[in-house]
């Protein structure tokens, strides 16, 4: 059994869990996610992860094609993109713009406390592998703060997930009005933009804490 299907049936993008993290994490950014659209694709979005032998990297980057052809054949071409974009990396690769879908998927990252993400991380297998890319990553990177770099570099996986978390937070509040969906309308209200960014930390944080 790869890690990519370990980690959808059991790790960190398990089919149980992943889902209602995302969806909560889409209330609290955008409002109650009453399209019942939204839902499937909070279930689809990581199915490619099914027999990928790496989750990080250029094999990971490509789950997302699994989930955008499923919304496509349900729903037509925009909510096959709305699913594509939710990576920040693939996106970024193809010179596209982000969805909503990736802002949450990355809160629900925030929002899973570590007493849950850890053991999920290790028994699928994919620990190792996020902690080593995350400190590829950081090196030399400005958007850290010094003391996420210290977290990231840490061996200790709580350590180290909080310093991720913390950077995944802010990149979330700064990008929470991606407009890279052409769906959109009529399912996030017109004023998203506007919302007041403390009350999004505040309960956002909260289980951080």
């Amino acid at each position: 059994m790869t890690v990519g299907t370990r980690s959808v049936l059991f790790g960190v993008h398990n089919i149980f869990v992943h889902p209602i993290t995302v969806g909560i994490a889409w209330w609290k950014l955008y409002g109650p996610p009453f399209d019942p659209r939204l839902w499937i694709a909070f279930l689809v979005h990581d199915l490619g992860y099914l027999g990928k032998s790496s989750v990080e990297g250029p094999i990971g980057e490509t789950h997302v094609e699994l989930g955008a052809r499923i919304m496509q054949a349900l729903f037509g071409a925009s909510w096959g993109e709305f699913c594509r974009r939710h990576s920040r990396y693939y996106a970024r690769s193809r010179g596209l713009r982000i969805s909503r879908l990736c802002v949450a998927d990355k809160l629900a990252f925030v929002l899973t406390p570590a007493w849950l993400y850890l053991p999920m991380a290790r028994a699928s297998g994919e620990l190792t592998e996020y902690m080593e890319r995350s400190k590829e990553r950081q090196a030399g990177n400005e958007y850290f703060t010094p003391a996420e770099s210290v977290h990231l570099e840490s061996n200790d996986p709580r350590e180290w997930l909080n310093g991720l978390q913390s950077y995944t937070f802010r990149w979330v509040l700064k990008n929470r009005g991606a407009d890279g969906d052409s769906i959109i309308s009529g399912i996030v209200s017109s004023d998203i933009r506007s919302r007041d960014e403390r009350s999004i930390s505040e309960r956002s944080r909260q289980p951080l804490q």
